[in-house]
């Protein structure tokens, strides 16, 4: 027992005791991730949004078309 030091506990006369807990391990559910980000989610109503819109100038215009012949 070479190496070995001893400490003593010491309690403050004055002022505030503290105690310090031991900080453990402890299990909780595991947390699902989802697959695509909301990030990339709004990209892609966006662009679907676009897309329609596109979609239905197209249409109008083709209707445009066919009433002028």
């Amino acid at each position: 027992m070479a190496d070995v030091k001893m400490f003593r506990e010491v309690l403050p006369k004055q002022g505030q005791l503290s105690v310090e807990d031991i900080t453990t391990m402890v299990l909780c559910k595991p947390k699902l991730l989802p697959l695509k980000s909301l990030t990339l989610e709004k990209l892609e109503k966006m662009q679907q949004a676009a897309q329609d819109i596109i979609r239905q100038q197209k249409t109008a215009e083709e209707e445009k078309r066919e009433k002028a012949h």
